[in-house]
């Protein structure tokens, strides 16, 4: 039941390549959100140009009202746009995230398993019921955790379908305004 060099290399190992994958990941997340940022705000500041532009060519009151209402509609759909794109990269994100935590918590239990059964067989005897009552705790905390994963996923789901609702009502509120 001892642990070799071996183990603990491989193990450091899979840990560092865990550790790594999920930086590359958060740095293309932060990629992601950075070009989306930059090109939002490259087109907000040259569709303000425009509009200033427009503005100045204004010649009576009326056509101040249209140039402004003109501009309003392509703006809040842009940032509608730009809101949905940053949520589909932090959940895509987050998927990654989860997926490598699930992964981790599925090599430990294997790894805690693997160690148990080891020290069933070279325990003494009689020592069998507490070795059962460790499984039994093992085996109520993975129910547990399942449950509450299965619980995170759905309010997950919740939430994506309540703003997907949410972005659908504005854009159709949007339409009939116009």
């Amino acid at each position: 039941m001892y642990v070799t060099p071996e183990q603990i290399a491989a193990a450091n190992k899979s840990s560092v390549e865990a550790v790594l994958g999920i930086a590359q990941s958060n740095f293309a997340a932060i990629e992601k959100i950075s070009a989306l940022n930059f090109n939002a705000t490259k087109t907000a500041f040259e569709d303000g140009l425009a509009h200033a532009k427009a503005l100045m060519s204004v010649k009576d009151a009326q056509e101040f009202v249209n140039v402004n209402a003109a501009a309003a509609q392509p703006a809040m759909e842009k940032m509608i746009a730009w809101q949905r794109s940053l949520y589909e990269v932090a959940s895509q994100s987050q998927a990654e995230m989860t997926r490598y935590f699930e992964t981790q918590a599925q090599e430990a239990n294997k790894s805690v398993a693997t160690y148990l059964d080891k020290f069933a067989k070279n325990a003494p005897a009689g020592s069998d019921v507490a070795v059962a009552a460790v499984k039994s705790a093992i085996a109520a905390a993975n129910s547990a955790y399942d449950s509450f994963t299965k619980a995170a996923k759905q309010a997950t789901e919740i939430a994506e379908a309540n703003i997907a609702a949410v972005t659908a009502a504005t854009t159709n509120a949007k339409k009939k305004a116009a």
